[in-house]
């Protein structure tokens, strides 16, 4: 089995190919069809399977169309990477279409969209008055003036006081 860093280095170099071959090698017009781009290449540890993934611009008819003519391609892909490559086997070359940066898309437009609804929501309106009349009344509540420290002095505490009263309950420590 190959080490982690061989495998690293082989799928570096399978996605740099490759992303030639769609450029200028693959001559089907399938593949043309949409914008494509090579995003990851996945290689198993005994380097005999490779899955790339490839991120298709464009329509659905487009991307079906893309996906028909990189899947009738993978023979020709295949024999291309052999003779680039020199490896002592070439791997089996399946293309996954990737939509990782569409669905990301999605996402950021809905979170933007709640936040744009957060925004002009008249019930934000009414949270952001209840909390300043709630921060009113917390601030009211203490009063520094109120507040004597002579009332708390410890030169006052009695400590054997304390332990009499504590002991004539019967509840204090034995001594």
């Amino acid at each position: 089995m190959a080490t982690s860093r061989r495998v690293a280095r082989v799928s570096e170099l399978i996605k740099r190919e490759v992303s030639q071959l769609l450029m200028s090698g693959i001559k089907d017009d399938r593949v043309g069809a949409g914008m494509v781009s090579v995003t990851d290449v996945d290689v198993s540890g005994d380097l005999q399977h490779a899955k790339i993934f490839v991120s298709i611009y464009g329509t659905d008819e487009a991307r079906a169309a893309t996906m028909a003519g990189l899947k009738s391609a993978t023979g020709f892909v295949r024999g291309e990477l052999g003779h680039r490559m020199r490896l002592r086997r070439t791997p089996e070359v399946i293309f996954v279409e990737d939509r990782s940066l569409e669905r990301g898309t999605q996402v950021l437009s809905l979170l933007n969209r709640l936040s744009q609804e957060r925004k002009d929501s008249p019930l934000n309106e009414e949270l952001a008055e209840d909390a300043a009349v709630e921060s009113s009344i917390a601030e009211d509540d203490f009063d520094e003036d109120d507040f004597d420290e002579d009332d708390f002095d410890e030169d006052d505490f009695d400590e054997d006081d304390f332990d009499e009263e504590v002991n004539e309950d019967g509840m204090g420590a034995k001594q």
